[in-house]
């Protein structure tokens, strides 16, 4: 990873978008890189946030466990989206484990660095503000969403989530949808081979195809009946 491909990493962030090509240098500056296997875990629950991270290359997942083991999918990160601030900016521990799902490039920036960084950029303050609002209401309307409706519509929006964000054809397992539905791999695998029998799914070894869009919106509504 040389210094220019630094520069734009940052400048494909939102959040840091108001800076120049001579900020976004300085803060290349203090990130550092460090590459993870599959499987490998860049921070565990509950330790220290000394360090927010970007991703370059790969996919992180931020994953919660129960106290029986039971894995729930928080979020998946991919190139250009950092990772890790909300600790950061509020001082606790990391409220979640981050794990790289494939071989995954990052590049991580100590907290102390970052505040200084953001000391005479409140805009950029501003901007993370915002993102972090986002991804409260995000989290607030999932909870919601299991606590009060049918699994079939948890997982038609849950489908419908990563298609905004990646397209309709989605590298993830049942497993992956399951727990990040709230819901067990058996009950992921009958519900989506129903939305196959309807048309409005179609899936391999590890990817999900969404065939008919409109449909699944409807059943993500409840107004579709399984």
């Amino acid at each position: 990873m040389v210094y220019m491909s630094r520069v734009q990493i940052l400048k494909r962030l939102l959040i840091f978008s108001s800076l120049n090509e001579g900020e976004l240098g300085e803060l290349s500056k203090l990130a550092v890189e460090r590459s993870f296997k599959s499987g490998e875990f860049v921070f565990w629950e509950d330790d220290a946030p000394d360090w927010l991270y970007i991703v370059v290359e790969g996919r992180i997942k931020v994953v919660k466990h129960s106290s029986l083991g039971k894995e729930f999918i928080i979020a998946f990160f991919d190139p250009g989206e950092m990772f890790g601030e909300v600790a950061v900016f509020q001082g606790k521990p990391y409220p979640a484990s981050a794990q790289a799902v494939t071989d995954t490039e990052i590049l991580e920036i100590k907290k102390k660095d970052f505040l200084s960084f953001l000391s005479n950029r409140p805009q950029v303050a501003l901007e993370i503000i915002g993102v972090l609002g986002g991804r409260l209401r995000d989290a607030q309307g999932r909870l919601k969403d299991m606590a009060g409706e049918r699994v079939e519509q948890r997982l038609a929006k849950t489908l419908l989530m990563l298609s905004l964000k990646l397209g309709t054809n989605l590298p993830f397992t049942k497993q992956d949808i399951a727990d990040m539905a709230g819901t067990t791999a058996e009950t992921a695998i009958r519900v989506t081979s129903h939305l196959k029998d309807e048309g409005i799914l179609r899936s391999t070894r590890g990817k999900i195809i969404i065939l008919d869009e409109a449909k699944l919106r409807l059943l993500s509504e409840g107004s579709l009946q399984e």
